[in-house]
């Protein structure tokens, strides 16, 4: 599945630079900075503006907030500072291009008394990821107040979408979506859901390692099978929040893996539940 979303070019590490090449551009990235849990290394990555062709051979990343990149990733694209913006159409709805910074999108909602987008001050990344993904918190998901995704220049109401608890079948890249206007901005759940990061680890990570099972929870389930806390060379499963795996220093893709895998196969015999990744191993 794509994951689709944005990195304003100040935010790239040092390492990064741009080239042009046949007339498309490319940066180089550091993952191992980039990430949000710092493992990978040096790649080539095109950058989609508007009035590109979106190449199919290619994996669209974002802000790299819920992958691991492993030592050989398929060829990356992400979309460039042309799908970063935010503007009314009229009083009742919203455009948001699909590189868009969640915080920013927070921001604006704020400043213009805009509600639902509240839950995405707990989420990092972009518009386009949450879209991929239908990223949320608790109850709270991006379909929920969504009206329409722009896919390949034409607008798809939500409805003829195939979407779900932390997944949507998009049927291509999104580049944009638009929202029904709704007030006011409810500033006290913004406050609880800021709340719930608390119990969240403060070393790198890529957040939810596997989604929560029906009727169950990941981190249950990965602390009953006494792993909450173990350690595989630099990477992790925390101490705080078994459901999260964490760069303790200089963790490599290999160390990530296998934890990810030991804790499947740990739950899998205890329980009979099959653990489902929620972050992406690329």
């Amino acid at each position: 599945m794509h994951s689709n979303a944005y990195h304003n070019s100040y935010l790239l590490p040092p390492t990064s630079y741009l080239s042009k090449v046949a007339a498309l551009f490319f940066k180089t990235i550091d993952f191992s900075k980039f990430s949000s849990i710092k493992v990978g290394q040096p790649e080539e990555v095109l950058i989609i503006e508007r009035g590109d062709t979106i190449p199919d051979d290619r994996y669209l990343i974002g802000s790299a907030n819920n992958l691991l990149v492993s030592p050989t990733p398929p060829p990356l694209m992400m979309l460039g500072k042309d799908f970063a913006y935010i503007k009314p159409l009229d009083d009742t709805m919203l455009e948001i291009g699909a590189a868009m910074l969640t915080g920013r999108i927070v921001s604006y909602a704020k400043k213009h008394d805009i509600g639902g987008f509240e839950f995405c001050a707990k989420l990092p990344g972009t518009l386009g990821g949450m879209l991929a993904m239908n990223a949320g918190v608790k109850s709270y998901e991006i379909f929920n107040i969504l009206h329409s995704i722009e896919i390949d220049g034409e607008w798809i109401p939500k409805e003829h979408i195939v979407y779900g608890y932390r997944y949507a079948k998009l049927p291509g890249i999104a580049t944009a979506a638009r929202f029904q206007i709704s007030k006011p901005y409810n500033t006290t759940l913004h406050q609880e859901l800021l709340a719930m990061r608390n119990n969240q680890p403060p070393h790198p990570s890529a957040g939810s390692a596997f989604k929560n099972p029906e009727g169950d929870y990941a981190g249950r389930l990965i602390e009953a099978v006494e792993l909450k806390g173990y350690r595989r060379g630099g990477m992790a499963w925390s101490d705080i929040h078994a459901n999260f795996l964490v760069n303790l220093g200089n963790g490599t893709f290999e160390e990530a893996s296998f934890l990810l895998t030991l804790a499947k196969e740990r739950v899998k015999e205890r329980f009979g539940i099959a653990l489902k990744e929620e972050i992406r191993l690329l």
